[in-house]
């Protein structure tokens, strides 16, 4: 992609992608889902995320959204999940934490917040790719380790598919 460039001074306008922080927020079997007052996917359900905002690591914007949606204290952060959103110029960085005292409220962003074991998540009503391949990547994790502090990082590129294919 071309990047923005002065032809006389030759200053490079850098148009940088966007880092979303958010949390799955997990309290026992259950992960804590908040359901979106704002667009874009107003209704639709999505962890505690949102943008990084200057001056705050990943892991502080994660903490900040759990609060500002769902008046969730987060303990025990750790980096999760990656995303790389090229087509929309976008990162996402998931936290994994614990839910203090498994307390929760409903934030001025969201319709709904509630606590979900993996047969009850709204599949069909998730607002976002990142946020069901993180749901996928948490409920198959469990299975596979013990504790949460042994889950592994991962990492994928959500966009359309632009190999070639032979039909």
């Amino acid at each position: 992609m071309p990047r923005l460039v002065c032809p006389n001074c030759h200053y490079i306008h850098y148009e940088n992608p966007k880092v979303i922080c958010g949390s799955l927020v997990v309290h026992e079997d259950r992960v804590l889902l908040c359901r979106r007052a704002i667009e874009p996917q107003y209704g639709l359900w999505t962890i505690p995320a949102g943008f990084m905002e200057n001056g705050e690591t990943m892991a502080e914007g994660a903490a900040r959204e759990s609060y500002e949606e769902a008046d969730a204290i987060v303990l025990n952060p750790h980096l999760y999940c990656i995303y790389d959103l090229p087509d929309i110029g976008q990162i996402y960085s998931i936290y994994l934490a614990d839910l203090k005292d498994g307390a929760y409220g409903i934030g001025s962003e969201s319709l709904d917040c509630a606590l979900f074991s993996e047969e009850d998540i709204p599949w069909d009503t998730l607002a976002f790719e990142a946020i069901r391949l993180t749901l996928k990547n948490y409920f198959s994790d469990r299975k596979q380790y013990n504790e949460l502090s042994e889950f592994p990082i991962h990492q994928d590129k959500i966009g359309k598919d632009l190999s070639i294919k032979r039909y």
